[in-house]
């Protein structure tokens, strides 16, 4: 079992029986075809984190739980949460028990790689014994620090890292001060670079004193050094780089080298910002 599945489920194990018939006859009829030896929908709902059963079976009578894209109002729908679509308010939620979804605060010195025939630190030797086979959803640099993703899920690990899909990410970077009051304009407009224009979608300055500033910057684009190039370039070089946001996913105090599970609104926000 993921340690996601784990965490969600260990506050509703108690009335998760299948055996249980209450709320059977609730809710409307739909047009759902049950699967034969499928998974009561509450217990799917409450197994992915949603809430309580009791919580889970008041979504599906108010109509806000969809399979496959029809809304199903009975309780004791029974889905295949392995292959169907299961979303509540519109957002799809993580049914399968087999995927496990993590941030992880990758420390300075550190190789976005699952190994290293050189012998660098990698992303593996922070992880412990897990089971899973995991992927990085796109790469920090070796020097850079901050919010990483790791999935076993394929797919959406492919989205979040392909461009087309323009997932925004934000990042502290600590600049050589003081800046310039038009560096943000700078930066908005697109700063020039051997492989092309790169531009920000936004850029404040944090705090500054002397000759150090923090600044932040968000882009959606992640060529290689992408965020130290432009700033080197407009003439801010940076010493210290940490990456604070993937689209609706923060680092907030997860410390370096720990993973945390994704919430499920987070994973939910994670299919959504890519068409899943």
């Amino acid at each position: 079992m993921s340690a996601r599945g784990h965490d969600r489920r260990g506050d509703y194990d108690h009335d998760l029986d299948d055996d249980d018939d209450w709320g059977d006859t609730g809710g409307e009829r739909d047009n759902l075809t049950d699967v034969p030896g499928g998974v009561r929908l509450q217990k799917v709902l409450a197994a992915a984190g949603v809430g309580s059963r009791r919580h889970c079976e008041e979504l599906i009578g108010a109509g806000r739980v969809e399979v496959d894209g029809q809304i199903v109002r009975r309780f004791g729908a029974r889905v295949d949460p392995e292959h169907q679509i299961i979303r509540v308010d519109g957002k799809r939620i993580p049914s399968r028990q087999d995927v496990v979804y993590l941030a992880f605060n990758k420390p300075p010195k550190v190789l976005t790689a699952m190994s290293d025939d050189r012998g660098r630190r990698t992303i593996t030797d922070f992880l412990g014994d897990r089971a899973e086979r995991l992927f990085h959803v796109g790469r920090l640099d070796y020097d850079t620090e901050g919010l990483m993703l790791l999935t076993n899920d394929g797919e959406l690990a492919h989205r979040l890292a392909h461009p087309s899909y323009e997932v925004a990410k934000t990042y502290l970077a600590d600049v050589q001060g003081p800046v310039s009051r038009d560096l943000g304009r700078r930066l908005a407009t697109g700063i020039e670079l051997e492989d092309g224009v790169a531009v920000a979608d936004r850029f404040r300055v944090v705090e500054q004193a002397g000759t150090r500033a923090l600044v932040e910057i968000t882009l959606h684009e992640g060529r290689k050094h992408i965020v130290r190039r432009m700033l080197a370039e407009a003439g801010f070089p940076v010493s210290r780089l940490v990456r604070i946001t993937v689209g609706p996913v923060k680092l907030g105090n997860l410390r370096p080298g720990a993973t945390r599970d994704l919430t499920t609104a987070e994973i939910g926000e994670l299919y959504a910002a890519v068409g899943l």
